[in-house]
């Protein structure tokens, strides 16, 4: 096994100097759940009170989840891997991405704290409702666009703890466990194989790991 990481260790290595900058690094993998369910609700709840059909509401939930498949794909590959050049760059790189490939199985720094994903979820919000004309299908699309990123920080959180003996989740934990360990340039898809496969950018003969 190549090793591209500088611990497997469950616990937290400081990253900042400032208590408070290291305690919103940090985020039990549960705290997603409490916020973003709520959120879901009042967005089916408004879809629901806009009129929507319940044949059309499926299928813009379906849309959303999705998009949210080719959104994890795209910030994957081409945002957490950019390397950039500037040494301030390289520190944000490293706060965003980077400090998961040293330590990753940190199990504080697994899923997104609230401080990047609740101002993501707000960018994506507004950048999604200019997409749509009728509120019901946006307040139906966005429930399931975030319903697909709570999907990859559990499934996430899960492939890095829990040991899956068989069946399609350890198909998908293998994946993301070659990007880990032995590829870096692969594998971009985590809670999905779906556009490494489309995009080649995958493990045609994924091997033991």
């Amino acid at each position: 096994m190549a090793k591209n990481y500088v611990s497997n260790s469950t616990e937290s290595t400081r990253m900042f100097k400032s208590g408070l900058l290291e305690a919103l690094s940090k985020v039990h993998f549960t705290v997603p759940l409490f916020i973003f369910i709520p959120i879901i609700g009042v967005f089916i709840y408004l879809s629901f009170n806009e009129g929507i059909a319940i044949l059309s509401f499926l299928g813009y939930l379906a849309l959303g989840l999705l998009v949210w498949t080719i959104t994890e794909y795209i910030l994957h590959r081409y945002i957490f891997h950019y390397v950039p050049k500037a040494k301030w760059a390289l520190r944000l790189h490293f706060i965003f991405h980077g400090v998961h490939h040293d330590y990753p199985r940190d199990r504080m720094r697994l899923v997104m704290p609230p401080s990047a994903s609740l101002p993501l979820a707000t960018l994506f919000y507004f950048l999604f409702s200019l997409c749509f004309s009728v509120k019901a299908h946006f307040y139906a699309f966005f429930p399931g666009f975030l319903i697909g990123y709570l999907i990859y920080d559990m499934l996430h959180y899960a492939m890095h703890h829990y040991n899956f003996k068989s069946g399609l989740m350890k198909k998908v934990k293998q994946h993301h466990m070659l990007h880990h360990y032995q590829d870096q340039t692969k594998g971009f898809g985590v809670s999905s194989e779906l556009w490494d496969k489309i995009f080649h950018s995958g493990f045609p003969n994924q091997t033991k790991i």
